[in-house]
């Protein structure tokens, strides 16, 4: 069960990243002195989540398409519905005017209890993105770090659980995560 809240008094205060100018010897960064804030989504965030979830399919060198994906499609609608709920939620980064250029993914999942969940509430992490020209600058650090304290203040979840790139390994490690004894595995099922 998530617990009530009122998230314009929980989330009242905006955390703010300054990008540096750059760094001596190095070209100064595209978007120099940019405060950028962190946010809860919200359904509008649809379309911009859905385009950010391409650019981390990208990133994996998974093949997404153009925009009239019928993947890109059903992805915006997923965000305009799960979003309206209280077990899903998202925080992103978003600049002055209004992009968002980061983000990650929080939902509460329900499994029968077990002797280490006896609730059977976990939350599972995915679709944490930065855009490219913004990464290094701590964005999805950010994005995680507040659906982290979403998961534990506002849901009845034992754990958190996610699906690691190499490239994002080290970032969920210095944020307490380990590896799992037991394998993850998957098994695509074909509706013929």
């Amino acid at each position: 069960m998530v617990r009530a809240a009122t998230w314009a008094h929980c989330w009242a205060r905006r955390h703010l990243v300054q990008c540096p100018q750059g760094r001596p010897g190095q070209a100064p960064w595209k978007h120099p002195r940019v405060e950028i804030s962190i946010r809860r989504a919200v359904t509008s965030d649809a379309a911009a989540l859905a385009r950010l979830r391409s650019v981390m399919f990208e990133a994996m060198g998974v093949e997404v398409g153009d925009r009239g994906s019928v993947w890109l499609a059903e992805t915006r609608e997923w965000f305009t519905t799960q979003l309206a709920t209280s077990d899903v939620a998202a925080f992103v980064a978003q600049t002055p005017d209004g992009e968002l250029v980061a983000g990650a993914l929080g939902q509460v999942t329900r499994h029968a209890p077990s002797p280490a969940n006896p609730s059977g509430v976990s939350c599972q992490l995915s679709s944490v993105v930065t855009d490219p020209e913004y990464r290094r600058l701590g964005l999805s650090r950010a994005c995680v770090e507040q659906l982290l304290t979403w998961f534990r203040d506002f849901t009845d979840a034992n754990d958190v659980g996610l699906f690691a790139t190499d490239c994002g390994a080290s970032l969920y490690e210095s944020l307490g995560f380990a590896g799992r004894s037991n394998p993850a595995m998957s098994l695509n099922i074909r509706h013929d």
